[in-house]
């Protein structure tokens, strides 16, 4: 299994905002697409996706940026990805011309396997994400770009 680019994408942001705490000015997706080299369309998509789920606050305009808008502890990155990948089966047995699609035993494997995956990925939230060294150089980008 590959996660897609716009899970890569919207876990890169939450993590982002997580640690961006409760900084005075909003978090600007000019700020993450140029820290994680992200082309804006991209950005905007998974970042208004991000809102609908209200995981994510978004305000447009002149002093408008993002914020995260739950708790960091409370959100699980199973759910996490979930949200973004879709509830899609790793093999699209439907959309081919499988003999054996009737009495197959290799999709409710694969959809077993994908739910312990999701399973496992729910012992993590998005707070341990940020932890360790992960989150003091996440501290240290939102310096440089603060600074320049």
């Amino acid at each position: 299994m590959r996660l897609t680019r716009y899970s890569d994408i919207g876990l890169r942001v939450l993590i982002y905002l997580a640690r961006a705490g409760t900084r005075e000015s909003p978090v600007t997706v000019a700020e993450i697409a140029a820290q994680f080299d992200i082309p804006i369309n991209h950005l905007i998509k998974v970042a208004g996706h991000l809102a609908r789920t209200h995981w994510v606050d978004a305000t447009r305009g002149r002093n408008g940026g993002l914020r995260l808008a739950v708790d960091a502890s409370t959100l699980q990155v199973g759910i996490i990805l979930l949200e973004l990948e879709g509830k899609d089966e790793l093999i699209d047995c439907d959309g081919l011309a499988c003999h054996l699609r009737k009495d197959c035993i290799l999709r409710d494997a694969l959809k077993i396997g994908l739910q312990a995956f999701y399973d496992a990925m729910n012992t993590y939230t998005l707070a341990d994400l940020c932890k360790g060294k992960t989150g003091e150089q996440i501290v240290q980008m939102h310096r440089t770009f603060l600074a320049q």
